[in-house]
């Protein structure tokens, strides 16, 4: 595809740019609804618990031994599994959203 059939679009398309793709604010939906669930005691469990360690850890640019979005990458299929236990739509659609243009 050369620069000349690129067509300019509001909508953000990966494959050709990332510019005007919000990674770290899709994220963030995405890990406001996770916590949701994770956080609540009668919810989360050892998983979770293991992830949010990890998630931490690739929080923290000092100490990062891995990236916060191929964290969220290798959950997907978890997460997809939680929201829809959940019956959270709107969590899907964010995460639908975050797998789109992010992954």
């Amino acid at each position: 595809m050369t620069a000349s059939t690129v067509t300019t679009s509001s909508a953000a398309d990966r494959y050709v740019s990332f510019n005007g793709i919000d990674f770290e604010g899709n994220m963030q939906i995405v890990l406001q609804h996770l916590f949701r669930y994770i956080d609540d005691p009668a919810t989360g469990n050892a998983f979770w618990d293991r992830f949010k360690e990890r998630l931490a850890k690739a929080s923290d640019d000092s100490v990062r031994v891995q990236d916060k979005l191929l964290l969220l990458h290798s959950h997907v299929y978890y997460m997809v599994e939680l929201f829809e236990e959940h019956e959270d739509e709107q969590a899907l659609r964010d995460l639908k959203k975050l797998e789109e243009e992010c992954f």
